[in-house]
């Protein structure tokens, strides 16, 4: 039988993934990748508690987790594009020229 401390469980090797990526990584888009999975750990474990004490707060907090997933996406989308442009890398070494 599968119980919540399995999720829990899953949820903190994800986490634990997404960190080490984004500490370690100089790449922005694996950075953006590492982020989307310490999200997808959040949203596991809200589901999972959900799940277990029966109520749809945790359910509904995932939905608003997905949409500031998506909406740094779509950021993160755009400051590639302008990376590109500018210095023709995608490395976070050479991301200090966009620096205000």
């Amino acid at each position: 039988m599968i119980t919540a401390t399995h999720y829990v469980m899953l949820s903190l090797v994800l986490f634990s993934l997404g960190v080490i990526g984004v500490m370690i990584r100089r790449n922005f888009i694996t950075v953006l990748m590492s982020l989307e999975l310490i999200f997808n750990a959040v949203i596991l474990n809200l589901i999972a508690f959900s799940f277990r004490l029966g109520d749809l707060t945790g359910q509904i907090l995932a939905i608003f987790v997905i949409t500031v997933a998506a909406a740094e996406a779509a950021i993160g989308l755009g400051l590639i594009i302008a990376l590109v442009r500018l210095k023709d890398t995608v490395a976070l070494d050479e991301a200090n020229i966009m620096g205000g």
